[in-house]
């Protein structure tokens, strides 16, 4: 028994051999989740029965998690949005730079999420919406969905209207469980490479969110449509030519089994620079990692910031063609089925960086620590915005570099070092 004394032990509901092996490399201590657990890594089902009022108990010092309690203010397409909506307002009310407004009344800064609408409950707000631009193209997901399921284009009212009476009549289930939906404006003018639509799929680590502090790990990467885009309205129901989730592509007879579609984002900037150049590219991602930080100061307030807790998110996002990001949705559980080998490799390591920074040394976490991990132990993550710092820094700095005049984002090279740091231009 003494061997097992100072072993981490570990519970998961997620049997993946990416997670798995992360833990045995360890020299962690496998248990059942009834037994002592130091680590649980878990569905995002599970959490919400670990920290329900009914069947939830309370987790000692040295346990972590890695969801937060109600980490659906983020993850969940519709209250993310309305999150945002009232972080600006805020910001407004505050009359703070950050939400100013251009001579139409649109958000400068801050109007980083396509125009959205919660159905049933926004549809007048929408038809408004609709009938201003009656030309646009509108999608519609459903809210607790992932990997794409559940998703149309519409460009006609009418097509909506079917969906409404479709879904009354289909159940008599009362208003409140029939399933709610959002509906965006679609970017119907994306970036293509190729001709074709891709997004970008970036990971995030929140180690607390107040103060905040937050993690991008290096290596994020993009997926590709395997079809040609075209926005002619006769290919609105061809999923392949929109939805660049894997979980759809891979199915289509272009996908690409060697690289699955995918391409580094070190690629990407590559690319983007000889085609664009490299300035418009450095502003692409510094309004990038801007837009992140944005998501996560709005959401933070509303956040059960439990001192058990740590995340890793999957960020969707989308590029135009005036290289300018949208923000399309947040994931809780990033995928962690490889497609590839590379995908594999990828997410074992994302895994393994995530531990170190979530579970010091690997050794039996004690949840009252400052989680702030020295920077050797940060891996291929770096430190997206650590709210203590920017505070020491003065509150201006946000606006700067939005506005273009800091060095933002991987601008100041460090003297010692010769390698980028972030500034806390956030």
């Amino acid at each position: 028994f003494e061997i097992m004394a100072g072993k981490v032990k570990w519970v998961t509901d997620i049997e993946k051999s990416v997670l798995i092996n992360n833990f045995e490399k360890r020299g962690w201590i496998q248990v059942a989740e009834n037994e002592d657990w130091n680590f649980y890594w878990m569905s995002v089902q599970t959490i919400r029965n670990v920290f329900s009022v009914e069947t939830g108990y309370r987790l000692s010092d040295d346990q972590i998690v890695n969801h937060f309690p109600n980490h659906y203010e983020l993850t969940r397409k519709d209250l993310m949005v309305k999150n945002i909506k009232r972080y600006r307002k805020e910001l407004e009310k505050e009359g703070s730079p950050l939400a100013e407004k251009d001579e139409n009344g649109k958000y400068i800064y801050l109007d980083f999420v396509p125009v959205t609408f919660m159905l049933p409950a926004d549809y007048n707000l929408f038809v408004e919406e609709f009938r201003k631009n009656p030309s646009s193209t509108w999608i519609m997901k459903p809210c607790g969905k992932a990997q794409g399921k559940g998703i149309f284009l519409i460009n006609k009212l009418s097509q909506i209207k079917k969906w409404s009476r479709d879904s009354k009549t289909s159940s008599f289930v009362s208003q409140s469980s029939k399933e709610a939906y959002v509906i965006s404006l679609y970017i119907n003018n994306p970036l293509l490479i190729g001709g074709k639509k891709f997004d970008l799929r970036l990971y995030v680590l929140v180690s607390t969110y107040r103060p905040l502090r937050c993690y991008m790990y290096k290596l994020g990467f993009c997926r590709f449509c395997t079809v040609k885009y075209t926005p002619s309205t006769s290919e609105l129901d061809n999923m392949f030519v929109h939805l660049t989730n894997v979980a759809i592509q891979k199915h289509g007879d272009d996908y690409n089994h060697i690289h699955g579609g995918k391409w580094t984002v070190s690629n990407l900037r590559l690319y983007l620079e000889s085609t664009r150049g490299k300035e418009v590219t450095n502003k692409l991602f510094d309004e990038i990692h801007w837009i992140i930080v944005q998501s996560l100061k709005a959401v933070a307030p509303v956040m059960n910031n439990d001192k058990h807790c740590f995340e890793c998110y999957g960020y969707d996002i989308i590029i135009d063609d005036k290289l300018k990001p949208w923000l399309i949705e947040v994931n809780a559980s990033p995928s962690l089925t490889s497609s590839t080998a590379n995908d594999r490799i990828l997410k074992y390591n994302l895994i393994n960086d995530t531990l170190n920074i979530a579970v010091p040394n690997g050794e039996i976490p004690d949840c009252k620590w400052n989680k702030s991990p020295p920077k050797e132990v940060l891996g291929n993550y770096e430190v997206l915005y650590d709210e203590e710092m920017a505070q020491s820094d003065g509150p201006d700095r946000d606006l700067r570099s939005r506005s273009g005049q800091s060095p933002g984002v991987k601008g100041n090279r460090a003297r010692d070092s010769g390698k980028p740091i972030l500034t806390t231009w956030k």
